[in-house]
């Protein structure tokens, strides 16, 4: 009963072994992608502070368009980018306004999607982890557990003595698992919110810069 956490588990069957280290794994890339999405939400809502303010400040659009398609930019400036680009390549053409609104809005909608999904991306591996490791926890628990009893059948009298340290591993294992499980949803879930967030403010700036564009093709009829 002295045995210390880390006597536990280095005398822990391999198979428990096994289980902990794949969720001490899991944990360690959890964290890492938890600190590098949390970098790009950041960096994407200051982005998109500073391009709006830009955009409103009244400076001339195809200005705008020209010094933001010199450089690689994402976010809500490629949603601008590819709503006018799209626009002035059909304007030229006059075509319908039926056609010119449709055609930008397409544009500006996969450019949207575009940038959501750079902001998704390996967000899925969190929410397996979330969801898998407390199982995988479990089954490390319970494989431990009917080998600390199996343990009993060679002995006469069976005491506590005998499987609690044997238990206390397994259980070790169900607590990693929580340990990996808790912070991968909580980041999971904050993370889709902030990205959802994100997704409806690229979307009502794309509706207010579509009105912008036909109030200036109206302009020039």
């Amino acid at each position: 009963m002295n045995d210390s956490l880390l006597d536990l588990i280095v005398n822990a069957s391999p198979l428990v072994q096994a289980v902990m280290a794949l969720l001490l794994l899991a944990s360690v890339v959890s964290w890492a992608l938890i600190f590098r999405k949390s970098s790009e939400l950041r960096a994407a809502q200051t982005s998109a502070d500073a391009f709006e303010s830009r955009f409103w400040s009244g400076i001339d659009l195809a200005d705008l368009y020209t010094q933001l398609a010199k450089a690689e930019t994402g976010g809500l400036e490629s949603v601008f980018l590819a709503g006018y680009r799209e626009f002035a390549r059909l304007f030229k053409y006059q075509p319908s306004p039926a056609m010119l609104t449709e055609n930008t809005e397409r544009a500006m909608r996969v450019a949207i999607s575009r940038a959501l999904d750079e902001l998704d991306d390996r967000l899925a591996f969190l929410a397996t982890v979330g969801s898998t490791s407390p199982y995988i926890g479990l089954f490390g628990t319970v494989w431990g557990i009917m080998n600390a009893f199996r343990a009993l059948q060679h002995v006469q009298q069976a005491t506590l003595a005998l499987v609690a340290p044997g238990i206390a591993e397994a259980l070790i294992a169900t607590a990693m698992g929580l340990f990996a499980a808790i912070p991968a949803v909580i980041a999971y879930n904050r993370y889709t919110t902030r990205i959802d967030k994100l997704g409806r403010r690229y979307e009502h700036f794309a509706e207010e810069f579509l009105c912008l564009l036909q109030r200036r093709a109206l302009d020039k009829e």
